[in-house]
C-alpha cells in the first residue's frame, strides 16, 4: 500500500487551552495509539490533503522534530461542523508483527452486459473493512464486471484472498445489477449481438411512446 508522508512537531501540552491555540495558528492537533503510550503530534492542516480528501487508501510515515518516525494509518476524523476544517485526527500505529483493521476502496473494471442490455448497476460496497499484516494491505479491490449480466451479482466470497481478513459475510453483496424495464435478456449464444439488441429495444420503446 502507497505511504504518505506527514511532517509534524511533537506536542507537551495537550490541555484545551493548547489545543485551541494550535487551531487558531493554522495546526491540527493529532494523537498516534497503539505504541507504549499515546504520541500528540501536530501538523499543518494542508499536510493532510492528501490523505483525507481522496477515496484512496493509504498508510502514513509520521516524522517528528528531533529525528523521530512513525508508521500509522488514519482510524478516525474530526471535522468542524460549520467551517468543515479539520479539528483532530486519531492514528494507530503500525508493527511489521500486528494485524491491523482498515477500510480499503473497491475499484471496479469493465463493462458489464447486463447493463450494456438495459439492466441497472447497484454499487453496494465502496469499502470493505479487512484485517491484515501492514505489508499485505492492497491498495484496493479491483472487481472485473465484463461478465456480469442481468440478476447477477459479485459478493465477497470471491474477493477472498490468503494475505488478509475480510470482515463481512461472504454473502455480502458488493456490486449487481438488476432488472430495469427496457432490460434485454441475452442468451450466451447471443453475446455477441446483444448490444444491437438493446439498441433495437430501445428504439422500438421509443416508437410505442410515440403513439
Amino acid at each position: 500500500m502507497k505511504s504518505i508522508t506527514i511532517k509534524g512537531s511533537e506536542r507537551e501540552s495537550v490541555g484545551k487551552k493548547a489545543t485551541k491555540a494550535l487551531r487558531n495558528a493554522g495546526l491540527v492537533p493529532c494523537v498516534v495509539y497503539g505504541g507504549d503510550k499515546p504520541l500528540h503530534f501536530s501538523a499543518e492542516e494542508l499536510a493532510f490533503r492528501d490523505l483525507v480528501y481522496t477515496p484512496n487508501a493509504h498508510t502514513v510515515a509520521i516524522e517528528l522534530d528531533g529525528g523521530k518516525s512513525v508508521r500509522a494509518v488514519m482510524q478516525d476524523i474530526q471535522f468542524h461542523p460549520v467551517t468543515d476544517n479539520i479539528m483532530h485526527i486519531d492514528f494507530y500505529q503500525l508493527f511489521d508483527d500486528k494485524m491491523v483493521t482498515m477500510e480499503i476502496p473497491v475499484r471496479l473494471e469493465g463493462n458489464s452486459p447486463g447493463v450494456r442490455n438495459g439492466g441497472r448497476l447497484l454499487f453496494r460496497k465502496r469499502k470493505l473493512s479487512i484485517k491484515a499484516l501492514p505489508d499485505k494491505l492492497p491498495d484496493f479491490f479491483n472487481v472485473d464486471l465484463s461478465k456480469l449480466k442481468i440478476g447477477q451479482h459479485i459478493s465477497v466470497a470471491s474477493l477472498k484472498s490468503d494475505d488478509f481478513t475480510i470482515l463481512h459475510p461472504d454473502t455480502t453483496v458488493v456490486v449487481q445489477v438488476k432488472t430495469a424495464r427496457t432490460a434485454v435478456v441475452v442468451d450466451d449464444e447471443d453475446e455477441e449481438g446483444e448490444e444491437g439488441v438493446a439498441e433495437g429495444a430501445e428504439d422500438a420503446s421509443e416508437e410505442t411512446a410515440q403513439e
